[in-house]
């Protein structure tokens, strides 16, 4: 493997010794030639000071001593604010910078209370284990004896979950239990659960889309459950930096939440540098050009790091390639005769038994190990301090989460290093030529819609189960939307409708898994000694475990022998083959209705209910490295329906014309733009590009127009569509964008080439994709002085227009890319 720097001799530094940010970024720069020069923009993150206050005269004098014991003299500005927000009964939201402190501003006021009333008790709910675990010590550390801080999830023994109900005063657990284990049993928990003084929602920027939308309908119950035995918690929420935080934190939890966001803790200051590696001479799909791997980068850049004794971590997107980092990693050390090196750098992810995850979290803290590539499972909370570089190896998916693992780098006054890689990505290419994406704009907005009837629904159903609804619950769960959703369940025979309420009318309790699609997920079996090797969900299912696809577990390579779509079984045998799978689908959409119009002269925008018909028909083996086509393979597998909420705008003939695509290249065209817009839309809404699915189309049946769409690839929808619509200029400037600067010449995986086309991406026109992408946003300036008209349509579409062919694009319920998990669920 080519190194990407020179071989340096000389031994690292000590741990003081360590080179402040911008001196590390021009060693690690050192010999590049101008032609390679990958560092795009480098931006100075200036120090900050702290801004202290007086404690609160209700923290009581020990919970103060052991504070200023374990090194706290006085509170930060922000902790105080929130701190005496929840002291006094309002539900409260800190929303600040990661290693900000945010903890106390919930052990403030919940601790006092717990010392002021030897009754009252804590909810703590945290999104992972990791993060759990850490706080549960942190509690611990504070409390008075009397607390007993416990866990109760999904690895409590059974025999110890009786105990932390009756004992624990501070409770750590999370939305997953509290959906299938607390409120169910609500019963047994009622001498619980009417002491509850404080519900704490740690990271609770990680509930967004569908989850997100569980989630809050879970928080309703809890909130209806307490008010039932006589309690009224106040809940406090801990946020990364996100737009609005308010508006979120309030929607999650469905009453008024105030927001805290003025951050009083010091920074030392940062070196931020947006690297994007160069194109190589390698080609891949249709010829495009390949760029050298962000991966091969982000190991080179982590040994050169380690090198200079920097404890850095790498955040990967995937656990596969956190492995692969590290490991190359330690060979790039170990060819350049530092084993000793190579021995203190590892990697963490979830998946690891949980004594691994502890001894690399205490290694890490200690610094014996230098450098540790790592998937988002250190992202959140866990305190590791004394960090001098993070190195980025991909946009992560939001700017919340960018800010959530920079902010891992910062040892004492010094500044740290953190470096972006960009991956071969229209996002990532948009991001690493527009710093003003990254350092100057808002944080996007946190998305969830509890009003999906997907989601609703079922939340209703797991509430009657657990009290009769009445007609005073209703305004919680989403008034005049949850009415109308509760005759639809009446009429399916889910429910009851009685003088007193509704009731749950079926057998044992409704089984509604809060994190998936609803599909039953399919086991993966060994073939010849039917281990069972995991599961995949199954939305997923068709397009990554079909019949001889490749399938990655754990790092190990499988092909699937056969998928049993009835049984919801993939059997598969082990083998490592120089090719790799593509499934290839063709995608319908049919549009319901239309909720929102906005008029554009001859370009029309719309927001609305579609029904999207997939079917994965075949798939494609390929050669590794190069993605040539080595054969097709036709599949037997059955059309799947989807109704989910999409935006799409239409051109007419004069908006075509002025365009001035010719015929035949329409088609590529706009599928090019759609490809680009689908890359783009997870800079502005809390998405991923797997989380959207797109259809484009020279002529539609139901709109009489070359028409692009971008629609939710969840069941209901998941207000990621809504969002595209209400920033439907910024979305298709940064889009146009990222299509005009790339330096490829007809198309590459950085602007229009999508990883998950069913269409093999063919046809694509990238210079067509500008032409109509100035067209749409010349229209949107022009309607900018408030001639468009943004009205409520509630009209179905004409079902009369004209057939055409249409360019299908993205699955119906997008898979995840190959092996890409955050940290393992912490039910």
């Amino acid at each position: 493997m080519t190194t990407l720097h020179p071989v340096r001799q000389a031994p690292p530094p000590g741990a003081d010794q360590v080179l402040p940010g911008a001196d590390l970024l021009a060693h690690l720069l050192a010999g590049t030639s101008e032609d390679e020069q990958p560092v795009t923009y480098v931006h100075r993150l200036p120090m900050r000071r702290s801004q202290a206050r007086q404690w609160p005269d209700w923290v009581p004098a020990d919970l103060r001593a052991r504070l200023e014991e374990r090194g706290v003299g006085s509170p930060w500005r922000h902790q105080v604010e929130a701190a005496q927000l929840a002291h006094d009964g309002r539900h409260v939201v800190v929303a600040t910078g990661t290693a900000s402190g945010k903890s106390l501003a919930y052990q403030l006021p919940a601790l006092a209370r717990l010392a002021e009333d030897d009754r009252a008790c804590v909810l703590y709910l945290a999104p992972t284990k990791a993060l759990a675990r850490d706080q549960l010590a942190a509690v611990a550390a504070l409390a008075d004896p009397s607390v007993r801080p416990a866990a109760y999830d999904g690895d409590t023994a059974m025999e110890e979950r009786d105990w932390v109900r009756r004992h624990s005063r501070w409770i750590v657990t999370n939305p997953d239990m509290l959906h299938r284990g607390i409120l169910p049993a609500h019963q047994k928990w009622s001498s619980t659960l009417r002491r509850v003084a404080y519900v704490v929602v740690d990271e609770c920027h990680s509930y967004r889309g569908v989850f997100g939308s569980h989630v809050g309908h879970v928080l309703r119950r809890l909130r209806r459950i307490c008010r039932r035995y006589g309690a009224e918690p106040t809940f406090v929420l801990a946020s990364a930096t996100v737009a609005d935080p308010a508006q979120a934190a309030s929607r999650l939890v469905g009453a008024p939440v105030t927001a805290v966001t003025d951050d009083g803790s010091p920074r030392p200051g940062a070196t931020f540098a947006l690297w994007e590696p160069p194109l190589t001479e390698k080609t891949g799909e249709h010829g495009a050009p390949l760029r050298r791997s962000a991966a091969a980068d982000a190991a080179g850049l982590l040994a050169d790091l380690v090198e200079q004794g920097a404890r850095t971590l790498a955040f990967v997107r995937s656990r596969r390639g956190a492995e692969s980092v590290a490991d190359q990693t330690r060979r790039l050390l170990a060819d350049r005769g530092r084993a000793d090196l190579s021995r203190r750098v590892d990697s963490y992810r979830g998946g690891y038994l949980p004594e691994e995850r502890r001894e690399l979290e205490r290694l890490l803290s200690s610094g014996e190990l230098l450098g540790v590539a790592t998937t988002n499972a250190l992202e959140l909370g866990i305190d590791i301090a004394g960090l001098d570089a993070v190195v980025l190896a991909g946009y992560p998916g939001t700017l919340a989460s960018m800010w959530q693992q920079a902010g891992r780098a910062g040892r004492a006054q010094r500044e740290s290093l953190v470096v972006f890689v960009a991956r071969d990505d229209p996002l990532d290419h948009y991001l690493a030529h527009h710093p003003r994406a990254v350092f100057g704009r808002p944080i996007e907005a946190t998305v969830t819609d509890p009003s999906n009837p997907y989601v609703l629904g079922p939340q209703l159903c797991c509430a009657a189960a657990e009290l009769p609804l009445t007609p005073a619950d209703l305004d919680d769960f989403g008034g005049a939307a949850a009415e109308a959703q509760l005759e639809e369940l009446v009429a399916a025979g889910q429910l009851r409708r009685r003088p007193t309420g509704w009731y749950w009318a079926g057998r044992g309790r409704p089984d509604v898994d809060i994190r998936g699609s609803g599909l039953e997920p399919v086991s993966i079996i060994e073939t010849g000694t039917g281990r069972l090797l995991g599961t995949v969900d199954g939305d997923a299912a068709h397009t990554t475990v079909h019949t001889g696809a490749l399938y990655v577990h754990r790092g190990e390579t499988y092909v699937v022998d056969e998928l049993d779509v009835d049984e919801a079984v993939a059997a598969v045998h082990a083998e490592s083959p120089e090719w790799t799978t593509v499934a290839r689908d063709v995608t319908d959409l049919s549009v319901v209705g239309i909720e929102r119009t906005r008029r554009l002269g001859t370009v029309t925008a719309h927001t609305g209910v579609v029904d999207v018909t997939n079917q994965v028909v075949a798939y494609q083996r390929r050669r590794l490295g190069t993605g040539e086509v080595l054969a097709e393979f036709p599949l037997d597998l059955p059309a799947r329906q989807l109704r989910t909420r999409a935006v799409w705008f239409t051109l007419d003939s004069t908006a075509v014309a002025r365009a001035k695509v010719e015929e035949i290249a329409l088609p590529g065209s706009l599928h090019a733009a759609e490809h680009a817009a689908i890359g783009i839309l997870p800079l502005l809404a809390t998405c991923d590009r797997w989380d959207l699915g797109g259809l484009s189309t020279a002529l539609h049946p139901d709109t009489g127009a070359a028409t692009i769409f971008v629609y939710d690839g969840h069941p209901g929808g998941a207000g990621f569509a809504e969002r595209g619509y209400a920033v439907l200029r910024q979305w298709l400037q940064a889009t146009r964008a990222t299509v005009a600067t790339c330096e490829c010449e007809s198309g590459c995986p950085s602007c229009v080439q999508s990883p998950k086309c069913g269409n093999g991406n063919d046809p694509l026109d990238k210079a067509g994709a500008v032409q109509v992408l100035d067209v749409v946003l010349d229209e949107l300036a022009a309607a900018d002085d408030g001639s468009a008209d943004d009205v409520a349509d509630d009209e179905s579409p004409d079902d009369e227009s004209p057939d055409d062919d249409v360019a299908d694009d993205e699955p119906v319920a997008p898979e995840p890319p190959a092996a890409e998990e955050e940290d393992e669920l912490v039910f």
